[in-house]
């Protein structure tokens, strides 16, 4: 049994009049109350009464805390996020369900990050799925029948190395922990298109956020997805852009006026100059040495991402490629991945990736030999962020490579 109303066996139908008896105290408090409402949370946590009571109840003050009740009508995103987070509601799939889109490739993260707050971020997420769970509610007096899920187009194409960035990252996690704790079956399909070869790097490292339920509604779409989601949605709801029919009336293939296609963020909307970061490793380099940190590519289209900074004065970075794990070569005995340049570091933390094409021992190679009287102090962070094809769950997700040795070399370039 599906365990949805017209579809429940006899215990499925006990154990909902348990729930709905057991939470009597909060009803109210919930923005529906009918069984198709609270089989939803029934339903993401496998008929488990205590778990979905807890979970309802920890839903309830979630919306107390973030004044979720008020916040479609009482509270909008600041300009920049209005302006420069992609994505917007768009039409309706075949049963009516309202779909929206997430267009990623032009999204700036590290601009937006540095003009907004991460907590206006979550808000505006939270103000979108509220716009979303009224709208089904608006489609379900309209077609007579129950809509409560959404389906959802992700646009990847020209997802980049910038959206790897660890703080969106991070932050895009804690969204989808809250989509999944407060908007239990709210989604019902994903469609990912044009996904590029970073794709699968990208999705290991937010999938463990993600439920085992909501993993297998998301549909990785390849060349043919225009027949795909033609399957799914009306040419007539589908944008031009994306295969079907629908414009805005102006005749804009692209729907702008619902979906928010963007760009990069002004600096005249930045409000700090970086993003508080914490560090895993500190080390200390000695005046006019450097210090060498190694780490074993085992397959290609791996990323090996960093960040770092110093905590007096500017430092010297550079990324280099050698043949064997262990063994000191200088840098010009090494073939130079990523230029060797000085970072004033002391006064913003310097952060980059690089997609590696090869397999091979990467170097990371900090540069202090051009000061003659000052050690360097430096905090940093270093990953080596798998593909999702080569992740299994019992494999640590920094170990793509290895990491393991540090090397030092003094007076030498």
């Amino acid at each position: 049994m599906s365990g949805r109303v017209g579809d429940l066996s006899p215990k499925q139908a006990e154990t909902l009049e348990q729930f709905r008896e057991r939470i009597q105290d909060i009803l109210p408090q919930l923005p529906a109350q009918n069984d198709h409402f609270l089989l939803r949370w029934l339903r993401a946590r496998n008929f488990n009464v205590q778990k979905s009571e807890a979970m309802v109840r920890k839903h309830v003050e979630f919306r107390k805390h973030m004044k979720v009740d008020t916040i479609t009508t009482e509270w909008r995103p600041p300009e920049v996020i209005e302006k420069y987070l992609s994505g917007g509601m768009c039409g309706y799939d075949r049963e009516g369900s309202p779909i929206w889109y997430d267009v990623i490739g032009p999204v700036d993260p590290k601009g937006l990050f540095l003009s907004a707050s991460k907590q206006d971020f979550i808000k505006s997420k939270i103000r979108d799925c509220e716009i979303l769970r009224k709208e089904c509610t608006l489609q379900t007096q309209k077609l007579g029948r129950n809509v409560e899920s959404i389906t959802m187009i992700y646009d990847v194409e020209g997802l980049g190395l910038k959206h790897l960035w660890k703080p969106a990252i991070e932050t895009f996690g804690e969204i989808l922990q809250m989509f999944e704790e407060n908007y239990p079956e709210g989604l019902k399909r994903l469609f990912v298109i044009k996904a590029p070869k970073l794709f699968p790097v990208a999705y290991n490292l937010i999938k463990h956020f993600l439920s085992e339920i909501t993993r297998q509604k998301i549909h990785i779409l390849g060349a043919n997805w225009q027949e795909v989601l033609l399957k799914y949605i009306d040419a007539e709801e589908l944008p031009v852009i994306y295969g079907g029919k629908l414009t805005d009336p102006d005749g804009d293939p692209r729907c702008r006026t619902k979906i928010n296609h963007v760009g990069p963020v002004p600096t005249s909307y930045y409000v700090r100059d970086h993003v508080k970061v914490d560090y895993e490793q500190c080390m200390t380099i000695s005046r006019g040495s450097t210090q060498q940190l190694d780490y074993e590519i085992l397959f290609p289209g791996c990323v090996l991402r960093w960040q770092f900074a110093t905590e007096s004065a500017d430092v010297g970075f550079g990324v280099f490629m050698k043949a064997k794990k262990g063994e000191w070569k200088k840098a010009a005995q090494m073939e130079e991945i990523v230029p060797n340049q000085r970072y004033n570091s002391h006064l913003v933390p310097e952060d980059g990736s690089l997609t590696c094409e090869r397999p091979g021992v990467y170097v990371l190679r900090f540069d202090n030999t051009y000061s003659i009287f000052q050690a360097k102090r430096i905090s940093f962070t270093v990953e080596v962020l798998l593909p999702d094809r080569l992740q299994t769950p019992k494999t640590p997700q920094t170990n793509g490579g290895s990491v393991d040795h540090v090397q030092a070399e003094s007076n030498s370039q």
